[in-house]
């Protein structure tokens, strides 16, 4: 005897389609956290890297940091560097370490001076997982501390005036207590958060510095003064500002000078965040002691 099969009703499909649809809901968000925590996880393990590489540089050239980015020279010929894969324009902070610590930003590095703003980091090392698309050598995902461990611009623009805080010394530096990068939101920082427009891979300078990463590579420190520098020199006002970029589930990746790095807060690493969003300029609460060098409050270098 042959029994007619049982089929589902229309409201025993519903059913079960709500309960996969209510697990689907329960369960993405759990594994979309734990994806954002994987990509935390290799952002953390590549700033180790760098941090290494950042030792290195100072170990071989006899204890001075390197800077953010060199000063930039009436004379042509001294604007570029030999960066260990080829020679460099004025290369930033992590392509100048390559010299000395063997892995390289570019692939392939450029002397010519129109290609100071449009290159590309080629190296993984030297990139953030979660912002995968900020790739410009300006318009960067790790900021640096320059102000405190290496500003090697010229003071009010003058190279017989010297450079603003550089050489640095590495015995000058309390190693543990000091940031050395951090994820950085560029000169967005200062703006409201509904204010900020995407990074620009492209390396152009948004007029207004709102575009996310725009000058990231510089991270200015949680509390700034009228006499000291801004991460982009022709946006020189209180909110165009550099910070971090918590951009790892509410926290960014901080790597600090003795190698380890630490998920912190923009607050706990000494910046004051206003309502919107904003990082402030300074204020109550700001301080600068994880980035001062000797785990003091101290003021930025003066600019000019």
């Amino acid at each position: 005897m042959i029994r007619p099969r049982r089929a589902f009703t229309l409201v025993e499909a519903l059913v079960v389609m709500s309960i996969i649809g209510l697990l689907l809901a329960l369960l993405l968000p759990a594994l979309s956290r734990g994806r954002q925590a994987s990509m935390r996880a290799v952002c953390a393990a590549r700033m180790r890297q760098v941090g290494v590489g950042w030792m290195v540089y100072a170990t071989d050239n006899r204890g001075v940091i390197v800077p953010g980015q060199p000063g930039r020279y009436a004379d042509e010929a001294k604007n570029v560097y030999w960066v260990g894969n080829g020679h460099q324009y004025r290369p930033r902070w992590y392509v100048q370490m390559g010299a000395s610590a063997g892995f390289y930003a570019f692939t392939e590095p450029s002397p010519d001076p129109s290609n100071e703003h449009t290159m590309t980091v080629t190296n993984e090392v030297f990139l953030c997982p979660q912002v995968q698309t900020w790739t410009n050598t300006r318009n960067y995902a790790y900021g640096y501390n320059y102000q405190f461990l290496g500003n090697s611009r010229f003071k009010g623009d003058d190279e017989s005036r010297g450079s603003i805080n550089h050489p640095v010394q590495m015995s000058r530096i309390a190693f543990a207590q000091t940031v050395m990068a951090a994820d950085s939101l560029g000169t967005a920082a200062g703006k409201p958060e509904a204010m900020r427009t995407d990074n620009r891979p492209d390396g152009s300078r948004d007029p207004e510095g709102r575009a996310r990463g725009g000058h990231g590579y510089a991270l200015d420190p949680p509390r700034l003064t009228s006499t000291s520098d801004f991460a982009d020199t022709r946006l020189s006002s209180p909110e165009h500002r550099s910070g971090p970029d918590e951009r790892h589930l509410g926290q960014a990746n901080v790597s600090f000078c003795d190698g380890h790095v630490d998920a912190m807060s923009a607050a706990e690493m000494g910046y004051l965040k206003n309502g919107d969003g904003s990082i402030a300029f300074n204020g109550e609460g700001a301080t600068n002691r994880l980035f001062s060098g000797t785990a003091r409050n101290d003021d930025p270098p003066i600019v000019n």
